[in-house]
Order: C-alpha cells, then sequence, then structure tokens
C-alpha cells in the first residue's frame, strides 16, 4: 500500500483508525493477535561449525568437490603423482567457505545494529487518552505522538506536523535532518527520501513535534525488510 500517496483522511479510513480518540483497548488487542508484536523476528544462531558446513550447500560448491574426487579418482587409476589439481580445486571451496561465514558473521552484526535503533516505548492515543506503551505492543492503526528526542517506534502516516524533521541516515543515507509535513502531496512512485509526510522505523525526531497513524509493524517496516 502506497501510504504515502493518500490523503491523510483516507489513511486513517483505509485503517479503521481515529485520529482524536485512538484504537480501544479491545481493537488494539485484536490487531495485535492479528499482526503480531512490532519486533524483527529472531532466528536461533548457528554455530561457527553449522555456517561453515552450510557453505557447502551451494550447487556449484557441490560441483567443484565433484569435480576435485574425479581429479583425484583419475590421479590413482592412472597412478600419477600429481595432486596439483584436485588440490587446488579443494582450496578454493574451502577459501570460499570461510569468506562465507566471515560475510554471515558481518550481516548477524548488522541485523544486532538494527535491533539497537528500535524504540522501548511509545506514547499513543488509545481509549481517548495518551498513554507510554511498549512499543512491541504498537499496531497498524495506532496513533502515535512524537517530539523531538523521540525513536521513531513504527513505520507511520503523519496526519499532524510542526516544524518536524526526522534523522533517517540509518535508512536512507540522508546526511542531514529532512523536513516533514503532513500535508504533503506525494507521488505514488516517491522513493523513501522523498515521503516527506511518512515516518520511519529505526529513524529519530530532532525538531518539532508530529501525530502519526501506525501504517506498519515489525518485519512489514522498511527497517525490517532491510532486516
Amino acid at each position: 500500500m502506497n501510504w504515502h500517496a493518500l490523503s491523510k483522511r483516507e489513511v486513517l479510513n483505509e485503517l479503521g483508525a481515529d485520529g482524536e480518540k485512538g484504537l480501544s483497548s479491545r481493537e488494539s488487542a485484536e490487531r495485535l493477535l492479528k499482526y503480531g508484536p512490532n519486533k524483527t523476528l529472531e532466528k536461533a544462531g548457528k554455530t561457527l561449525l553449522e555456517k561453515f558446513l552450510g557453505q557447502f550447500k551451494d550447487f556449484m560448491v557441490i560441483i567443484l568437490l565433484i569435480a576435485a574426487a574425479v581429479s583425484a579418482a583419475i590421479t590413482v587409476i592412472n597412478g600419477e603423482h600429481d595432486w596439483l589439481e584436485p588440490i587446488v580445486i579443494i582450496s578454493i571451496v574451502v577459501l570460499n567457505a570461510v569468506l562465507g561465514v566471515i560475510q554471515e558473521s558481518k550481516a548477524e552484526a548488522a541485523l544486532e545494529a538494527l535491533k539497537t535503533l528500535s524504540a522501548p516505548h511509545a506514547k499513543v492515543r488509545r481509549d481517548g487518552t495518551v498513554q507510554t506503551i511498549d512499543a512491541k505492543e504498537l499496531v497498524p492503526g495506532d496513533i502515535i505522538l512524537l517530539e523531538a528526542g523521540d525513536f521513531i517506534p513504527a513505520d507511520a502516516r503523519l496526519i499532524e506536523s510542526a516544524s518536524l524533521k526526522c534523522e533517517e541516515a540509518s535508512l536512507t543515507g540522508e546526511s542531514v535532518p529532512v523536513d516533514k509535513d503532513a500535508d504533503a502531496v506525494i507521488s505514488p512512485d516517491a522513493g523513501l527520501g522523498d515521503r516527506r509526510n511518512m515516518v520511519f522505523s529505526g529513524c529519530s525526531v530532532t525538531y518539532g513535534r508530529g501525530v502519526a497513524v501506525v501504517t506498519s509493524t515489525g518485519m512489514g517496516t522498511e527497517m525490517g525488510k532491510i532486516a
């Protein structure tokens, strides 16, 4: 859904949200069961040995191992002592596996770094009052309140903004804070950096304040997709 291309009213209607009162406790509980908690999914970590052995499942690696075995068999059958070819092939396969383990470990470290950008709490309108809740309990349709210094807990469409600026370097690479405007009209095919009427999970508010309706949580956010 191109939330940035819809008007504020269209977004609220699509999400069944009330900009003034927010969701009721019952609605939020039902949506939490439907969408799940607002967090990045985690898998059990692999051991170093499991990561290493996993590198040998690639089709091309299997082909190389077969080639090494055939070369070694030919060497034995012919009574030769030239083991250079099978040794070179095996060395390439092992080096590839080592590099694969290093890259996988770096990817896991990057994912852990992304998790540290998550906001622990969020200010929302629930049952007509402003409440501070665990960010994991946020659901699409929640109305969140943002001010300078806040981490943004989920992807959301702005419905109010006052001199709002957000730092989005972790997501877009933009080095300076981005001006946000709840009334901005954005093209459906606009890139992330141009969606000035949206705020994104993992980013932070550097100036001003805003009110937004949550559009995506957990793995559905732009940061979740990167993870």
